[in-house]
């Protein structure tokens, strides 16, 4: 549904369902910034322990010997 649909759809409510409509426009956000929230509460270093890299992980590859 395009926004101008939308819009004459709105338009064509009685006034007491426009009301709910702009309300519950509100809950979208607030339960949008909810969930923005929580990705940010994240501790530093919560995935410790879990990735292990090998020890000659910064050595060049043999691969790429000719070009180095």
């Amino acid at each position: 549904m395009t926004t101008t649909n939308l819009q004459i759809e709105i338009n064509s409510l009685p006034m007491n369902l426009r009301q709910e409509v702009a309300d519950f426009v509100e809950f979208l956000k607030t339960k949008n910034k909810t969930a923005e929230t929580k990705l940010k509460s994240r501790e530093f270093g919560f995935a410790k322990g879990k990735i292990n890299l090998s020890d000659d992980f910064d050595e060049p590859l043999e691969m790429f010997a000719d070009y180095i």
